[in-house]
This record gives C-alpha cells, structure tokens and sequence, in this order.
C-alpha cells in the first residue's frame, strides 16, 4: 500500500477516516470516498507498474524513488479527479437500498444546500437559484468537490482561491486554469470550510463586499448573471458564462 508522507490521504488513517465518512450515507461523502479509492487503486497501479520496469536515470536512488511515489501520487489523485469509471462504481454500491434510482443527477445536492443557498439570498438579494447553479458547475454536483489532504471534504463549492488576505484553512488541488485561452493543469490552493453554511456565507460575502462583483450583484436574471460573473473575471474558461447558462436551466 501507498503511504503518504505526513498522513495523506493515500495512508492507512485516511483510509479509515474515508470508511466513517461514507458511513453516514449522505451521497456527497459517499462519492467523495468512492472517488478515493479510484485514486488508491490508480496509484498502486502505476506503483506496480514501477517495479515492473527496469529503474535508472534520475529516479534509480531512495530519495528518487521517493519523489517518484509522490509524484505518482498526484497524478493517481489527478486522474480520479477527472473519473475513470470506477468511483461511479462503487459509488452506486454503497449508495443506501432507498435511494431512487430514477432521481435526476444533481437533485441531492441541490436539496442538501439549498437551505444555505436561501440563507446567503436572504442576506444579499442574490437569488438562491443562481448561487446553486454556479456550486453546481464549480463542484460538478457535488461529484468533483474539492478535498482536503485526508480525503475529507473542503466544502468550498465555489472553487474560491486561498489568495494573500486568507488566513483561514487551505486545501491543495490540481486544477485547470486557461491563459491566453489555452488549458493549464497547475496544484493551486483553495479555501477550506468547516460547512456548507460557511462556504455560502463567505462566498456571499466576497460578492457582495467586492467593487468588481458591484455588476453581478445588480443582476436579475440568469443569463446576465452569469455573464456578469465571467465579465468580472471570477473564473478564467473563456466558456464560463455559456456553462453556467446550461446549469441554470437545469436547476
């Protein structure tokens, strides 16, 4: 078995932290635990098949070979990030017996925060519909929600940057950032919260607290919304609005 140095999420402990997780049934933390396991069953993969090939070069020392595991590591973490299959697998086997299984994608996940959603409404006059559709986008409903180092969930469904003025927890992830309109995968750090509840109120909060939002938060409508948001640059995809726009119809 892989270990993490410093107690990842690849370790025996955060196996076990993802085990309780799961255990409450809630389709988030299932699927964050099943997306887990894809990413430990892709990184012995690639460590076995290191062993199998001859080593030398660079990587033919202890420290190189340390390195090496790491790095495999992110890539396993990368790739189930991005889904195989598997998670979806098992996912759907340790989802509860009563789950429907006719229930549109994304319908638990916009019911469990819609509570947070119509909380953060009542506090900006930003309607609770555009709040969820852009977690739903950012998260991918809840199915590519960012995680802490131990497999745990960071909460933050706005894909919100730990920039210079956060002092508060931070998570580290692979993720895909566009300059000059080409694609670039780049580790950068991202907000962590205790709860969706504070994900929402912080994410009301820079909103409607920031001169650069003043434009989205004067919007009514959904289309304009989500131009609004990609005018001001929350996100670099030079298709963010035409997303967001697809979100909204199905929210």
């Amino acid at each position: 078995m892989a270990i993490a140095p410093g107690g990842g999420m690849l370790d025996p402990a955060g196996l076990e932290r993802l085990r309780h997780a799961a255990r409450d049934n809630s389709p988030e933390a299932i699927k964050a635990a099943a997306t887990q396991f894809e990413a430990l069953f892709l990184d012995m993969v690639m460590k076995s098949m290191r062993e199998a090939a001859p080593s030398e070069g660079l990587f033919d020392s202890e420290q190189g070979r340390m390195m090496q595991g790491m790095l495999d590591q992110q890539y396993a973490q990368a790739l189930a990030a991005r889904g195989i299959g598997l998670a979806d697998v098992l996912a759907r086997q340790m989802m509860p017996k009563g789950t429907p299984a006719g229930m549109p994608a994304g319908t638990s996940f916009t019911e469990r925060l819609a509570p947070h959603a119509e909380a953060a409404s009542a506090a900006t006059g930003l309607p609770a519909k555009f709040m969820l559709a852009q977690a739903a986008l950012e998260s991918g409903w809840g199915k590519r929600e960012i995680l802490n180092a131990d497999g745990s969930p960071s909460h933050n469904v706005f894909g919100i940057k730990a920039g210079r003025g956060w002092h508060g927890k931070v998570a580290e992830v692979m993720t895909t950032e566009f300059v000059d309109g080409v694609a670039q995968k780049r580790v950068e750090k991202f907000r962590a919260y205790d709860s969706y509840a504070e994900a929402f109120g912080d994410y009301a909060r820079m909103l409607s607290s920031s001169p650069r939002y003043r434009e989205v938060m004067a919007t009514t409508d959904g289309h304009g919304f989500a131009e609004a948001l990609q005018k001001a640059g929350y996100a670099t995809d030079p298709l963010y609005a035409q997303k967001l726009k697809g979100v909204l119809a199905k929210v």
